[in-house]
């Protein structure tokens, strides 16, 4: 099991403040769902949160090691990483792309073992990917490469997943489906962070939300303390129906705050 900690954690990109200050905790064994308008800096927290964005100040630590002095493939173990808008350039076939997901436990210049294969093969069954393993990634479709990028990160079989917007050009269907698994690896004891922007899936599906707003923590709870018309409005600038009485939250926005 895995634990993040970030603590007053503050980012700029260039010369532009990006993160204020953050202090979270991420555990293990829910999913935790990062919400908030465009900009707010969500994206640059799941990067900094792997040392991937240059930190002004403050710690971000796994397990109370700091993520700055891990070596990147112990790193690579602990947390998977689905970056949102990845593109392909070699045409991989399904079933290779996926088992790069298996490239942190590889000796340099070893090939895959027995144990590798099945961590593919469930990586593959649990995205729904299988049935196009040969052909190449580059010829999917948007919602498919999605899927199979989810299986790259999934074969990792890392005890942490941080996924940025994989709900990206699914249909809904396919994103109902990716909700439950990745409800379901958190219930196993995964930690799940996960970068969204539909408010109805992040309540339904996400124990936790952190809420940004300009690089700042607006709020951070379960999703009925943070969804209400107030903070709605204040952050997202929208008048929306919330319905979170019931086991299926709703969440409609309905216009622009007058």
């Amino acid at each position: 099991m895995v634990t993040i900690r970030a603590e007053a954690l503050t980012v700029s990109l260039g010369d532009q403040p990006v993160l204020h200050g953050i202090d979270a905790q991420f555990e293990p064994g829910g999913m935790i769902g990062v919400i908030g308008p465009n900009g707010a800096g969500k994206s640059t927290l799941a990067r900094a949160l792997l040392g991937l964005a240059p930190t002004q100040s403050g710690s971000v630590t796994i397990d109370g090691v700091p993520v700055a002095s891990m070596a990147r493939g112990a790193l690579a173990r602990q947390v998977a990483y689905l970056p949102q808008g990845q593109t392909l350039h070699w045409p991989l076939s399904v079933e290779r792309l996926v088992g790069l997901g298996r490239l942190p436990h590889l000796a340099p210049f070893s090939r895959l073992a027995p144990a590798d294969a099945a961590a593919i093969e469930r990586a593959m069954a649990k995205t729904d990917v299988t049935a196009f393993r040969t052909r190449a990634a580059t010829e999917l479709s948007g919602g498919e490469r999605a899927r199979v990028m989810l299986a790259r990160a999934l074969a990792v079989e890392a005890p942490a997943l941080i996924a940025d917007e994989p709900l990206a050009a699914l249909d809904p269907g396919h994103q109902i489906e990716v909700m439950e698994l990745l409800a379901a690896e958190a219930r196993a004891g995964a930690l799940i962070v996960v970068i969204l922007h539909d408010l109805t899936m992040a309540a339904r599906h996400c124990d936790r939300l952190l809420l940004l707003d300009r690089g700042r923590i607006a709020a951070d709870g379960p999703p009925a303390a943070v969804l209400d018309e107030r903070r709605l409005a204040e952050v997202y600038g929208i008048r929306a129906a919330i319905d979170l009485s019931g086991s299926k939250p709703l969440i409609v926005p309905l216009s622009r705050k007058p």
